[in-house]
């Protein structure tokens, strides 16, 4: 086979790249491996950056009507007596504009939404089961079942997750920060009032509560790094009270779950690859950086990784600078974003991580400031969103050690868009000259 672009990997990054491409007239072969989900969590929440990029391939209104919406994140901090605290609120209505919200949706369904809609074009070839071995020249090697194939293309971008052929091919090693703790995971039904998101934690006990559409909710426990296997052995009814004990609204839902087989454990890890591209190669995701799941931010980064270089590779081959050079425009694009979401979450991870009374102290006065000063709010927000970018300053420190008093004044709507990223930003070779 011969096409233009080679993708390896045909979760919800590879689609979204693939999508950009065909929709630019652009000739491409995806090579999935799996055949039927993963038995394995897949990212379910859909940040508004991913969403304006959704707008761009016409999916918004179809991925809005099959999701759950969340406007509003429920911080809840409890006492050792399971008594509140401190509640504050991450709230999305704080970004103008028309993406202002995030979205809740089942992996699989979404996925099959974009496939779907890639498949409606004649030059998107899609080859399931099948899976990229390696690279000798311009060609991946593909095996599907005994048979085995072979794709000549001018790119060749990898998008297989943590585990990236493409990245290994590309002679690039990535150093993995692993944490003290990992994370039990389930779906279960909801009431259905209850549509915003929760997090309620005590000193040392984390549970996140995202609602999905059709009366579910997706769920996240943290526990201890080993202690899986003794949970296991306790009678599910242990699992049931863990929740019930922090959240009250799950009590008569959570207990809808009669074995340990329907709970995952997930295992969070960090990357960062010190390189995206080599050649005619790139990588996108989770093959170029694994960021902790705290802020649910691992899909978003690959679908935004896949909008750079989706356009930058449809650009190049439509002006007719096809130069494998000119790729590393996607790297200077997403690069810098990339590693602020990865330190973010990571600090998240560990205000989270340590079971001590001091550090619920401090996490509750950080959390609790945050949403009072209406200018540190936005910059969270922005920065969770994908819309923009917007560091915290030496001053933003002192107001959340309560150093410094609280501002009180909120920043005007053209002032806020000001933050967000232009289409300059996000496709910077697109000025004139450039490229």
């Amino acid at each position: 086979m011969k096409t233009d672009v080679f993708i390896s990997g045909g979760g919800i990054g590879g689609l979204t790249l693939a999508l950009k491409l065909v929709q630019r007239g652009v000739d491409v072969v995806l090579a999935e491996r799996q055949t039927k989900a993963p038995a394995t969590y897949k990212g379910e929440l859909l940040q508004p950056k991913s969403m304006k990029v959704f707008d761009g391939l016409g999916l918004f209104e179809e991925v809005q009507k099959r999701s759950n919406q969340i406007k509003v994140l429920d911080m809840l901090e409890l006492s050792s007596s399971l008594k509140v605290l401190d509640q504050s609120f991450m709230d999305y209505s704080v970004l103008p504009g028309k993406y202002n919200a995030s979205y809740m949706m089942p992996h699989e369904e979404l996925k099959d939404m974009m496939l779907q809609l890639a498949s409606s074009y004649t030059h998107f070839h899609y080859l399931s089961g099948t899976a990229c071995k390696g690279f000798v020249d311009q060609t991946a090697l593909l095996k599907r079942g005994s048979e085995q194939l072979k794709v000549e293309a001018t790119y060749f971008f990898g998008a297989e997750g943590r585990s990236s052929v493409t990245r290994k091919e590309m002679g690039i090693e990535v150093k993995q920060t692993t944490y003290n703790h990992h994370f039990l995971t389930v779906t279960f039904p909801r009431d259905e009032k209850f549509t915003d998101g929760k997090i309620i934690s005590t000193y040392n006990r984390f549970l996140g509560l995202f609602p999905l559409p059709d009366g579910k909710v997706r769920s996240v426990y943290l526990i201890p790094q080993g202690d899986y296997k003794q949970l296991k052995q306790k009678p599910i009814s242990h699992f049931h009270k863990l929740y019930t004990d922090l959240a009250p609204v799950v009590d008569g839902y959570v207990q809808k779950l009669t074995d340990w087989k329907e709970i995952q454990l997930m295992i969070p890890v960090m990357f960062h690859a010190p390189t995206y591209v080599k050649e005619n190669k790139a990588i996108i995701g989770d093959a170029a950086h694994a960021v902790h799941p705290m802020a649910g931010e691992g899909m978003n980064m690959a679908i935004q990784d896949a909008d750079i270089l989706g356009e930058l590779t449809a650009d190049m081959l439509e002006f007719g600078k096809t130069d494998p050079a000119n790729l590393t425009w996607y790297e200077n694009v997403r690069y810098k974003r990339a590693d602020h979401v990865l330190q973010l979450s990571h600090l998240a991870a560990l205000a989270y991580s340590f079971p001590f009374k001091p550090v619920s102290f401090i996490r509750k006065k950080t959390f609790e400031r945050m949403e009072e000063d209406p200018i540190l709010h936005f910059k969270q927000m922005l920065n969770v969103s994908g819309l923009g970018m917007w560091k915290e300053n030496v001053r933003d420190r002192f107001i959340q050690g309560g150093l410094m008093p609280i501002r009180s004044k909120d920043l005007p709507t053209d002032t806020k868009e000001l933050k967000y990223f232009t289409r300059e930003d996000d496709y910077p070779w697109k000025v004139e000259g450039l490229l």
